[in-house]
């Protein structure tokens, strides 16, 4: 995972970013993106706002969302509102987040699960894919 030189970048409340976002480093997201955000993991503020789509290893959204999201970890809390599909290998979702959108598990998933029988029961436990309602 993480190296002992990986940072954290932190985008304030009172920013604002038009275009694209790709960052080796975590990232924490408490201003609004108008973009995409390309990231090892994002942790977004309950008050930021992101229009664009989310790609991330892991993800903990708080805030709003316009766009789809594609994450082998992902948390979705209360306080979440998301326009767009979810693509995942695991997936926790705390009851009162709003979501309009489709669930689907991310690619690798649907690959293994459309392979022969024989090579099936190798590639299913490749991935892991799991829905946790959080109280």
């Amino acid at each position: 995972m993480a190296n002992n030189n990986s940072t954290f970048s932190v985008i304030g409340s009172d920013i604002n970013i038009k275009g694209n976002i790709t960052a080796s480093a975590d990232l924490h997201v408490d201003g609004t993106i108008e973009g995409d955000i390309k990231c090892a993991s994002l942790v977004q503020g309950e008050s930021s706002q992101v229009n664009g789509g989310v790609t991330a290893d892991t993800a903990r959204l708080a805030g709003r969302v316009t766009g789809s999201i594609t994450a082998k970890e992902l948390v979705i809390l209360k306080t979440a509102k998301i326009e767009g599909d979810v693509h995942y290998d695991a997936l926790t979702i705390e009851q009162g987040a709003q979501v309009d959108g489709r669930f689907a598990p991310n690619a690798r998933r649907r690959e293994a699960d459309s392979k022969p029988a024989s090579s099936k029961a190798t590639a299913a436990s490749d991935v892991q894919s799991e829905l946790q309602i959080a109280k």
